[in-house]
């Protein structure tokens, strides 16, 4: 059994960063689970392009309001608490927070825990 504690991982190397999100790293992909667990900060005002083009998320917010748009289709749907997305086909997305966000996110494969954002807004393959 795997136990964890959000408050203890905030600001441990679980913690990864950028300018207007952060996001701890609950589950990765050396705990065996395969897929990862995040719960995952963004700034309020902050807009984020994403493209996981060798992952499938999962995300449900638990506070905050913002909204995301499809950019093949530009189909834009509101987020609030209670509503969960999934990048079923490696959606192209953009993210944006009117208010601080909090989401829970899963991966599938799970990501390590090193992994960057690339300038397309994925992340390598596990194997790259």
């Amino acid at each position: 059994m795997i136990v964890r504690d959000f408050n203890e991982l905030k600001g441990t190397d679980k913690s990864v960063s950028d300018a207007q999100w952060t996001s701890v790293r609950m589950l990765l992909a050396d705990d065996g689970m395969g897929f990862s667990f995040h719960i995952t900060t963004l700034q309020a005002g902050s807009e984020h392009t994403f493209h996981y083009k060798n992952h499938f998320e999962s995300v449900y917010c638990m506070s905050g309001r913002g909204s995301i748009t499809d950019l093949a289709t530009g189909k834009t749907h509101e987020i609030k608490p209670g509503v969960m997305y999934a990048l079923n086909e490696h959606d192209h997305h953009t993210l944006r927070a009117d208010e601080e966000l909090v989401m829970a996110c899963c991966f599938n494969p799970p990501v390590t825990g090193t992994e960057v954002h690339r300038a397309d807004g994925s992340y390598a393959a596990a194997d790259a």
